[in-house]
């Protein structure tokens, strides 16, 4: 009796056949690196500490050892907690800026972008993270601001608007620190470009008024970003007049938001095309 041998047949892969990866769809991608963010700020808690304990400590020191000599009224403090909060953003969302220059230099995103997935969900991930991590340090700063004194006026529906601007605020300079990440060659040269911005609040409205300042600065200062934005969270918060400075807030807001997310995509696509 003969004995006939089937020799297994290999199926050759082919690429773009039926047995290839299919692309993730909607945004799984987005709350996979998303989720990979958050976790990367629980390993690095230093950063979210000083995130919130700068801006807790710069609330203090105005407070009580600048605020006597600012206002002896002891009412500094209702104008200075609005302030605070945009600087603690500002804090907070700079540590993007390392994060993702961290990702473009270990040569992480090379790997992404052999998976089926769109490697740019990356700072999305990072963008998202930086928010929910930046309200979460806000609220940590308002409530240390009642400790101290403040006592908001706002109702539910400005406490609403006030929340919604802050969370269009931090999404607007989280994405310009996320494409200043990309146009930085290190962590260390990122982390020295985003701290320029840092400087914002100080010539603004956020810590003293602006006609206090010399004649010089004063247009400089009435016509940065940061004065709308600010103003309008201290009338919602101490139902002072507002004016026309939400729309000019809102529209600072959207204009950067749109220039950084242009810039950040250029860069990702110019850098990744590079690699």
């Amino acid at each position: 009796m003969n004995t006939v041998l089937a020799t297994p047949q290999r199926t050759a892969s082919v690429p773009g056949s039926a047995a290839a990866r299919p692309r993730l769809r909607g945004i799984t991608a987005e709350l996979v690196f998303i989720g990979r963010s958050l976790r990367h700020s629980l390993r690095d808690g230093e950063s979210l500490l000083m995130a919130i304990m700068l801006p807790v400590m710069l609330m203090l020191m105005f407070t009580w050892v600048f605020g006597g000599a600012i206002d002896p009224s002891g009412a500094y403090v209702e104008y200075v907690v609005p302030g605070i909060i945009l600087t603690c953003a500002g804090f907070g969302a700079s540590s993007t800026a390392v994060y993702v220059a961290n990702d473009m230099r270990t040569g992480i995103i090379d790997r992404f972008r052999t998976m089926p997935l769109r490697a740019s969900a990356v700072l999305t991930g990072h963008v998202v993270s930086s928010v929910l991590r930046n309200l979460f340090a806000t609220a940590i700063v308002i409530g240390v601001g009642v400790l101290v004194g403040f006592r908001p006026q706002a109702d539910i529906l400005e406490w609403i608007a006030l929340a919604g601007l802050i969370a269009l605020y931090i999404l607007a300079i989280t994405y310009l620190f996320a494409a200043i990440g990309l146009a930085a060659g290190s962590p260390e040269g990122a982390n020295g470009y985003g701290f320029i911005l840092l400087f914002l609040p100080y010539l603004s409205s956020a810590f003293v008024p602006v006609a206090s300042m010399p004649e010089w600065l004063q247009p400089v200062a009435a016509h940065q970003p940061i004065t709308p934005i600010v103003e309008t969270i201290r009338g919602l918060l101490t139902d002072a007049p507002l004016h026309t400075e939400p729309w000019w807030a809102i529209g600072w807001c959207l204009a950067i938001l749109l220039v950084a997310v242009v810039w950040g995509s250029w860069l990702f696509r110019r850098k990744a095309a590079r690699r």
